[in-house]
């Protein structure tokens, strides 16, 4: 996901570069609003149906930056429902919404429309509305960092079309329940562009068709769980070529002036998935495909599709963001985006509040890939290097019902969380076995920060908890307090967590040693003064002091 309004700076080298996360509604304010609830919040107009389908039948016309169209919901009923809640920003027009024949009444209140059935609804039962509308959706001035339509340019002078609505919402440009807890099990996209520009969207190509109108219609499909926003259109003048990894197929759409640098930089992606398939298992969405768009804005997780617009070019835009040189060894939007693949796309968090679910896994994958290509040391490098991007003044989980996210802490201290939990199994087949296992049971599911901690929680016989707490509830990082004697060491953790406790491995004279610390002073014993004593900071993310 691309990227919170937090403004986390980092010094590369003498470079010194300004990381903004994504698109954030509620920002971690607490004078939260009406309309922060009725986006953030679940109650019976949301809860009493499930959403099986999106059908988008729609027209995008680039010169007018408009779109025409409708969306087709396929639903089914779980309790009675009299009224059902949408999401759709009130600036886009309806223009009617049907119902078996029946044109339905609606009211709006600041994007939210609550539509008004006949007769209510019946529990058991499976049905449809037709949403038809029209506008000119909102604008992203600076995407992905803000939320919107980007109407673009490519070098030729062609219109060159996409959409990045994180955090915003998919509802700015379609009807839909904007909230992360509902997804539809399949989509359908039908857009139809001017005669000599494609669309490209998620999961699987069905056919092009002229409209006889100066419009060609490009139809996609999904037949997997997809998030609201993931839900996407990309349309330029695009090449198209193609690669295989084992059974899945690789699809690349790149301007044509483009090809030959695309051919080369995505050559990664073989690799990549390598990696990944051994240490977070299968390609979730195998009956999707896996595409690379190369977009106008910088890049999004979006499923099937990957949005890249990283210049093709090795780090972020060129930069190294851990300040290391092992960030430059690789193309860091190929690698973060296609992450989000197993972690936010197939494993999506109910409430945006936990959306380090997202973020922290989708970071610790970079270092994952760099595992598996340069070896554990230079991983672990870079996962300290990572480290200058965090601010530790917010939390990383944000508050519940009103859409609001942590802090942009939630993508590199959530991967030092990630990374700190496998020192402290101190087995890595377990830990992997962990990871994998995971993957599995959460594969294409809505889940809570709470079943993430669980899961890790009851692989090992250490207690977590107070970890999780910690590092996601509250902002400060724990601080072990060390006192040196003339043959022993006291040490202890000074922590917002009441008896937080966590083993952590610290270096005394060459050796590695284990503290099991607590709340409480404890001794070790040395038997001789020391020369060296320091914290092994590749693994542990902490803060130490010494007392006197």
């Amino acid at each position: 996901m691309w990227y919170t309004q937090n403004k986390i700076i980092c010094i590369l080298l003498i470079l010194t570069c300004s990381i903004n996360y994504a698109q954030v509604v509620g920002d971690n304010h607490s004078n939260y609003t009406e309309a922060d609830t009725l986006r953030g919040s679940l109650r019976p107009e949301r809860t009493n149906y499930d959403v099986q389908k999106y059908h988008l039948k729609l027209k995008v016309d680039p010169e007018t930056k408009s779109i025409t169209g409708s969306n087709l919901i396929s639903f089914s009923v779980k309790e009675n429902m009299p009224v059902m809640q949408l999401d759709f920003f009130e600036n886009m027009q309806i223009d009617s919404i049907m119902h078996n024949g029946i044109d339905l009444k609606y009211e709006r209140k600041y994007n939210a429309v609550f539509i008004n059935f006949e007769k209510a609804l019946s529990k058991g039962t499976s049905d449809s509305i037709e949403f038809y509308y029209h506008g000119k959706p909102k604008v992203a001035e600076n995407a992905p960092w803000d939320g919107g339509f980007v109407w673009s340019q490519d070098k030729d002078g062609n219109p060159w079309i996409g959409v990045a609505v994180q955090g915003t919402g998919a509802s700015l440009w379609y009807p839909n329940k904007d909230h992360q807890s509902d997804e539809p099990e399949e989509a359908q996209l039908d857009i139809a562009v001017p005669n000599g520009l494609m669309n490209v969207s998620n999961g699987r190509f069905l056919g092009e068709k002229n409209l006889g109108n100066g419009y060609t219609e490009w139809s996609w499909k999904v037949v997997s769980p997809i998030n609201n926003y993931n839900i996407m259109i990309n349309i330029g003048n695009y090449e198209h070529f193609s690669d295989k990894f084992q059974d899945l197929d690789l699809d690349y759409y790149v301007l044509p002036y483009n090809l030959e640098k695309a051919k080369k930089q995505f050559e990664e992606v073989k690799p990549m998935m390598a990696c990944f398939y051994d240490k977070m298992g299968p390609y979730p969405f195998e009956e999707d495909g896996y595409k690379l768009v190369e977009t106008p804005y910088l890049g999004m997780e979006h499923q099937s599709a990957v949005a890249y617009g990283n210049k093709y070019l090795k780090g972020y835009l060129g930069n190294d963001l851990s300040g290391t040189g092992i960030g430059l060894k690789w193309d860091f939007i190929i690698i973060h985006e296609s992450g989000h693949e197993w972690y936010g796309n197939s494993i999506t968090s109910k409430d945006i509040a936990d959306m380090w679910i997202h973020e922290g896994f989708t970071s610790y994958t970079e270092s994952i890939f760099i595992e598996c290509e340069w070896g554990k040391e230079d991983a672990l490098k870079y996962i300290r290097g990572i480290r200058q991007n965090i601010s530790n003044t917010a939390t990383i989980i944000g508050e519940y019902g009103v859409n609001a996210e942590g802090s942009g802490d939630m993508y590199y201290k959530g991967a030092n969380l990630l990374n700190m939990i496998r020192s402290i199994y101190d087995n890595d087949e377990l830990w992997w076995d962990t990871f994998r296992d995971y993957t599995k049971t959460f594969r294409h599911q809505t889940i809570t920060s709470a079943d993430t901690e669980d899961f890790f929680n009851n692989a090992t016989e250490i207690d977590l908890q107070p970890v999780f707490d910690q590092y996601l509830r509250h902002a400060p990082l724990p601080v072990l307090q060390l006192q040196q004697g003339d043959d022993f060491i006291r040490y202890r953790w000074k922590a917002d967590v009441v008896n937080f406790k966590m083993p952590v491995d610290v270096i005394i004279d060459e050796e590695e040693i284990r503290f099991n610390a607590t709340s409480e002073w404890q001794s070790y014993e040395t038997g001789e003064e020391l020369d060296e004593l320091e914290v092994n900071d590749l693994e542990f993310y902490i803060e130490s002091e010494i007392i006197k």
